[in-house]
C-alpha cells in the first residue's frame, strides 16, 4: 500500500481512540448516587428511555390528579388545570397541551422541550449524563473516523489490489466507531443506579399490588411499556403512550378484552378517574 495511506489509518484509528478516552473519561464518576437518593421519576425515565419516557411519566402523574385524558386517535389532551405540581416537566407538558397532540408531537413542543432539557441539564451536572461538550466531541470524532478511513485510499492513488487493502485496513477502526456510536449517553452511574432500583422494586404482577400513585410513576419510569399496560391500560392505549402496538404488548388476550369491558377509569393508584 502506499506510505501515506498509512497515515490516514492511524489517523482513523487515533480519531477512534481519542474518542473512546473521551467518552470514558466523561463517563466516570467519583461519588455515585444511592437508591435512596434517587431523582424523581421523570428524571429516571428520561434515563431509560430519553425524552419520550420523561413525557410519557410526566403524564402518568398528570392523569393521576385528572389534568389530562385521552383524545381522539391515540392523542392527549388537557383536562383541566394541572393541579397542585410545581414539577417544571409537568407543568411543561400540560401547558404544550394548547389541543389534542400526539405523544410524538407533544415531546417536540417548546414548553415541553424547555422542561425536559432543563432536567437534562440538571442529570448532567449530577454526573448521570455524560457533559455535553465531550459527548458532542467524541461523536464528531467518531464520525469522522469512516470518512477518514474511505477517503485515504482515493486520496492517496491506490488501485486495485491496494485498493482493496487499504479500505479492508479501515474495517475494523469503522467496526469500532459504529459500535462506540451507538452507546447511550448515561454514564455508569446512572445505569447502575436504574439497576439498583429495579431490583429494588421490581415489576409487580397485579396492579392492585400497588396503592401508593407515586410508586406507580416509578414503576413507569423504571419498566415503560409493561408497566404502562399493568398499571393504566386504557389510558396507554387511547392516548398512545405505548411504544408498540397494543396487539403486541405481551398481555394475554383475555387481559386484553376483560380490559376493553372495564369503566373508562384505569382504577390505578392515585388516578382520579378523568372524564373521556
Amino acid at each position: 500500500m502506499p506510505t501515506g495511506m498509512w497515515w490516514f489509518i492511524g489517523a482513523a484509528w487515533f480519531e477512534l481512540l481519542l474518542a473512546a478516552v473521551l467518552l470514558r473519561s466523561c463517563g466516570t464518576r467519583s461519588e455515585e448516587p444511592g437508591a435512596d437518593g434517587a431523582p424523581p421519576p421523570q428524571a429516571l425515565a428520561l434515563l431509560r428511555g430519553g425524552r419520550r419516557a420523561a413525557v410519557t411519566v410526566a403524564l402518568v402523574a398528570l392523569h393521576q390528579r385528572g389534568a389530562v385524558a385521552a383524545g381522539r386517535k391515540h392523542t392527549i389532551r388537557a383536562n383541566g388545570g394541572p393541579g397542585r405540581t410545581h414539577d417544571p416537566v409537568q407543568l411543561g407538558v400540560h401547558g404544550a397541551l394548547h389541543r389534542a397532540l400526539a405523544l410524538r408531537t407533544l415531546t417536540l413542543r417548546p414548553e415541553a422541550r424547555r422542561a425536559v432539557d432543563a432536567l437534562r441539564g440538571e442529570l448532567r451536572g449530577a454526573g448521570l449524563l455524560r457533559p455535553l461538550a465531550r459527548w458532542w466531541a467524541a461523536r464528531t470524532l467518531l464520525a469522522c473516523v469512516p470518512l477518514t478511513a474511505l477517503v485515504g485510499p482515493f486520496a492517496t492513488g491506490a488501485a486495485g489490489g491496494n485498493l482493496t487493502r487499504a479500505l479492508a485496513a479501515g474495517v475494523p477502526a469503522v467496526l469500532g466507531a459504529v459500535a462506540l456510536l451507538r452507546l447511550p449517553d448515561t454514564t455508569r452511574a446512572a445505569r447502575r443506579l436504574l439497576a439498583a432500583l429495579r431490583e429494588r422494586y421490581p415489576l409487580p404482577e397485579h396492579r392492585r399490588e400497588v396503592t401508593d400513585g407515586r410508586l406507580v410513576q416509578l414503576y413507569v419510569a423504571l419498566y415503560g411499556d409493561p408497566a404502562l399496560t399493568l398499571f393504566l391500560p386504557r389510558f396507554s392505549r387511547d392516548g398512545g403512550l405505548l411504544d408498540r402496538p397494543w396487539e403486541d404488548d405481551g398481555l394475554p388476550r383475555s387481559d386484553r378484552e376483560g380490559d376493553r369491558n372495564r369503566p373508562p377509569s384505569d382504577g390505578a393508584p392515585g388516578a382520579g378517574g378523568p372524564s373521556r
